[in-house]
């Protein structure tokens, strides 16, 4: 049981629907239908995909996540040193028979896209790679987490997703690199003393939460591009833009005061969540 809670812990619960609902709303919109596929990728999607994120992410992270004050929560787990080989193992056994099953069923563009997406997941944090250490790379690799299970459910279908789709997944694009940066701000000072690089670390808080902020700007103008109802995202979308910029001039020795933007986002996920879902809901069904 001890080990279940480790693993479980670890790979951050309240964020599992950040990855599985993308996988089940391109799947759904390109033509998908309610099937095993759907219910077997939005599984990946939802646990084991974050079992591998978030638990490579906490055993080369352990340095930093021990010095760092919001860490042990829901925010993320600090894990002692002798559950990292369980972690790992887990992270292994959970996603390679999903993996497999992916492949098998998927075509060679959903192929391409879950090595893109699974790569992608591994080479974040793990030692001799860590793109979580090269400002700009950090921030495309952890958008990179959200949009691919996205494309990889579009794609899955077989039929060529629309222009709107592609639109879309651009406006994601900007929401998870601003996501990142933001999660980074208010980690500036516990991973500078553990000696770790991030976007925020090399250019400093101030610069980085305002970059944050034009990001959430940027996916909001692209989602008011989008036909109608999809202006309602948008404005939610600007949610997140307000909510960064209320520390416009933070500084790297205030950075832990933007810990109350990152509780908001975890907010507004759920809301704009929910708000997506019902037009998804009325443009497949209506």
């Amino acid at each position: 049981m001890d080990s279940l809670k480790v693993v479980f812990g670890a790979s951050r619960p309240i964020s599992w629907v950040n990855t599985a609902f993308p996988f089940a709303m391109g799947y759904v919109l390109n033509g998908g239908a309610l099937d095993w596929v759907l219910y077997i990728g939005t599984f990946f999607f939802l646990i084991p995909y974050n079992i591998a994120l978030y638990g490579i992410n906490d055993v080369f992270d352990y340095e930093s996540d021990i010095r760092n004050p919001r860490k042990g929560g829901v925010e993320g787990a600090v894990v002692a040193k002798k559950y990292h080989g369980l972690l790992l193992w887990a992270s292994a056994v959970t996603t390679i028979p999903f993996i497999i099953v992916l492949f098998a069923v998927g075509t060679w563009v959903s192929s391409l896209w879950l090595i893109i997406s699974i790569f992608a997941l591994i080479a974040y944090s793990a030692a001799g790679l860590r793109f979580k250490e090269k400002p700009g790379l950090d921030a495309i690799t952890s958008s990179a987490h959200f949009v691919t299970p996205a494309l990889i459910g579009a794609t899955l279908v077989g039929n060529m997703p629309s222009k709107e789709f592609w639109l879309a997944m651009i406006a994601f694009f900007f929401w998870g690199m601003a996501s990142q940066i933001l999660g980074a701000v208010q980690d500036v000072i516990a991973d500078r003393q553990a000696g770790l690089a991030s976007i925020a670390t090399v250019w400093g808080a101030r610069t980085a939460i305002r970059l944050a902020t034009v990001l959430y700007v940027l996916a909001a103008v692209v989602v008011f591009v989008l036909p109608p109802p999809a202006w309602v995202i948008a404005l939610a979308s600007l949610g997140y833009a307000l909510n960064a910029a209320r520390f416009w001039n933070i500084s790297d020795s205030t950075c832990e005061a933007s810990r109350s933007a990152w509780r908001v986002f975890l907010i507004l996920n759920y809301v704009t969540g929910a708000l997506l879902t019902v037009l998804i809901v009325y443009a497949v069904w209506s």
